[in-house]
């Protein structure tokens, strides 16, 4: 009989990402030679890693619901080039920016590298860093609220704040959000989210600061 494979865990989605990335770092991939196309490699990579834990473990990929890889784990999967390592990602509320995306993060930061003599491509992955949900806001805004909190900003101060940010809300829903604040203070977010139809969201500090801040581990 075949043994029944294990339900994954978080521990045990880390120390596979380790694990791929290593291997994948070295694997020449001739459906890869030429590719530029970072969606196309993003799918390709996702599709292997997943394919890599499916032999080895029990777990429910995707959920429409959530729209995250991992929904049992509260985690959503990030494939990105170290040349702009950036990925979009649902566009829920305004309040992500400030509190978080509601889900943490495994994000791969690759460098692809073509070999033209055996005509493949290799994708070396550089790092790989888990985002903690509590600190998937961004940046700017947090660091922003904290410094207007802290210099005993009031409502007013915040909805100036929220404009001159162009976060996405109407004045009811900012005023709502500027009250939340006041009443609980956001955590420093380490992303930069852009404003689109969709989120978009940059690694930069991420890459930075993994390992030097409780909540961003890097596992590569």
């Amino acid at each position: 009989m075949t043994p029944s494979r294990p339900q994954l865990t978080l521990d045990a989605l880390l120390v596979e990402a380790e694990l791929f990335a290593a291997q994948e770092s070295v694997h020449p991939e001739p459906a890869m030679f030429g590719v530029t196309d970072g969606k196309a490699v993003g799918t390709y990579i996702e599709h292997k890693f997943q394919a890599h834990l499916h032999e080895r473990y029990l777990f429910a990929f995707g959920s429409s619901a959530k729209g995250i890889d991992y929904p049992e784990l509260d985690v959503d999967l990030k494939f990105t080039s170290v040349r702009q390592p950036q990925s979009s990602c649902p566009f829920r509320s305004a309040r992500q920016k400030v509190y978080g995306l509601g889900y943490s993060l495994l994000v791969f930061v690759y460098d692809k590298t073509d070999d033209p003599i055996a005509k493949t491509g290799t994708l070396n992955v550089l790092h790989v860093i888990y985002v903690d949900k509590a600190c998937t806001a961004d940046w700017q805004t947090t660091s922003g609220i904290l410094k207007i909190l802290a210099n005993q900003g009031n409502l007013d101060d915040l909805l100036a704040f929220m404009s001159e940010r162009m976060l996405p809300l109407d004045e009811i829903q900012a005023e709502q959000l500027a009250e939340e604040i006041m009443a609980t203070p956001p955590q420093p977010g380490y992303l930069t989210i852009s404003n689109a139809l969709q989120w978009r969201l940059q690694y930069r500090r991420v890459i930075e600061q993994a390992g030097a801040v409780p909540g961003i581990t890097r596992v590569l």
